[in-house]
């Protein structure tokens, strides 16, 4: 059968443009892409990047004061303009999706600005009607922000909506505890936003070791933001320009505007793929196996679309592996086991790698390595925050399972722990190494003893049955 292309992608995301890109250009396959918003999707657009400025842009307020710490006189006296500087943003985002746009342009790839869905195992169907043949289809939509299903909910912001602003709110709900929640509540209390953070748990970042959580909660609290643990609204009404949140235990208060970041979803609704014979999982996440095939053969699915790790470099490299295993006879798989992530606070962020110190804890005898202290830049400056370093490391192997870290840049030092976690390096390789003085990171490569051990030890497996 002659098909149209040999792969069509659907979503214009990080995970999609990857694999669009390398099929045509390093394979030579004809290749189409649908995308019905902006090119680039959620991290360029509405996620990673823009939040990643705008924390910058929180930031700077507070470097200008710290200024005045090392002899610096009248800095920070001004004001910030948001309208100066969404109106920058704006442009640099129109200028990312041009880049993204030409790169899949220039290696060949056929791009139709709107909505497509599947007609069935080797067709699309575009929004303006016109159906299209692939070989294989590769699903790459990504997930979109939820709001809580409660009375009044139309009323509350999402994520995507913070990039939008005419305005920022003089005093602001942030719901939720998560990474979105954590870094929106950072950047609008940095930018002057009077902020609440209202999350049900007893500490923000659910899943992060919980020593670095209890800092995170700390941090927000330290930088001004109102942090309310416990607590989640009952219901939202329009009161005058304000909304009012009724809270679950019958308190309420008004709001200039309410930011729910209350998690994602897989964005499947309307594809087709019930139809198609596509297997969803119960989150309506595409169910994959390890090379990204969906349970129609000739349909695939990388990115945040499958709900396995949803970060935009896992979508990439799943996008690259997808593109090297069926165009270019180089058969790759994603090993999702080992991720580095990190949470773009202020002034320190949260970074971490491999099982957290519960999670050692459950498997077996584990040691703890910790250091607390206070960085030599803000110390200087008279700030009393402390960063922390965390190492978990077998009890019995000696193998580092897990590194965690609570301290300026604390995302860029992640990154290169990364890349000895994936090699198997053991404490005595970390010991080994010479450590860079004065740094941050010095500490990783300095800690001798244990600051405690947990867990009990590893039981017997059982033999193998004859």
């Amino acid at each position: 059968m002659k098909f149209d292309y040999d792969l069509f992608v659907i979503g214009g995301g990080s995970g999609g443009v990857r694999a669009a890109r390398i099929a045509a250009s390093e394979y030579g396959a004809r290749v189409g892409l649908a995308e019905e918003s902006r090119m680039g999707g959620t991290c360029v657009i509405r996620g990673c990047v823009p939040k990643k400025l705008m924390i910058f842009a929180s930031q700077a307020g507070a470097a200008a004061a710290e200024s005045r710490g090392y002899g610096w006189q009248g800095a920070g006296e001004g004001r910030f303009d948001w309208a100066e500087f969404h109106g920058k943003l704006l442009r640099e985002l129109d200028r990312l999706e041009g880049a993204y746009t030409s790169g899949l342009v220039n290696a060949g790839v056929e791009v139709h600005m709107q909505r497509a869905r599947l007609h069935d195992a080797h067709t699309v169907e575009l929004a303006d009607g016109q159906r299209l043949s692939a070989k294989h289809i590769l699903i790459a939509v990504g997930g979109r922000p939820q709001r809580p299903d409660i009375p009044g909910k139309e009323l509350g912001l999402i994520s995507d909506d913070l990039f939008t602003l005419d305005r920022l709110p003089g005093r602001v709900l942030v719901v939720g505890g998560g990474f979105i929640a954590c870094e929106f509540a950072t950047i609008l209390q940095g930018l002057g936003s009077a902020t609440v953070l209202a999350y049900r748990g007893d500490a923000v970042l659910r899943g992060f070791d919980a020593e670095m959580r209890r800092h995170a909660t700390e941090q927000l609290r330290a930088i001004g933001v109102d942090v309310r643990l416990g607590t989640n609204p009952a219901r939202l009404d329009r009161e005058g320009a304000g909304v009012r949140v009724t809270f679950e235990d019958g308190g309420s208060e008004i709001f200039d505007a309410v930011m729910f970041a209350t998690g994602r979803a897989p964005y499947t609704k309307g594809l087709g793929l019930e139809e198609a014979g596509v297997r969803l999982g119960r989150r309506g996440e595409i169910a994959v196996d390890e090379w990204s095939q969906s349970s129609v053969p000739s349909i695939y699915a990388v990115g945040d679309v499958t709900d396995r790790v949803n970060l935009t470099p896992v979508a990439i490299r799943e996008g690259h592996s997808f593109a090297d295993t069926i165009f270019g006879a180089r058969p790759r798989k994603v090993d999702h086991r080992l991720v580095a992530s990190a949470v773009y606070t202020r002034p320190h962020e949260v970074a971490t790698i491999g099982l957290t110190e519960e999670e050692a804890e459950a498997c077996g005898p584990a040691d703890i390595y910790v250091a607390s202290f206070r960085p030599m830049r803000s110390l200087f400056a008279g700030s009393d925050a402390r960063a922390v370093m965390k190492l978990v490391v077998d009890g019995e192997t000696d193998k580092v399972l897990g590194c965690h870290i609570f301290g300026p840049e604390a995302g860029e030092m992640i990154q290169m722990i990364a890349i000895p976690l994936g090699m198997g390096a053991t404490k005595a390789d970390f010991d080994a190494a010479i450590a860079v003085h004065p740094t941050l990171a010095e500490e990783l490569v300095t800690m001798r003893k244990p600051s405690r051990r947990v867990g009990a030890a590893k039981m017997d497996k059982p033999a193998a049955s004859a």
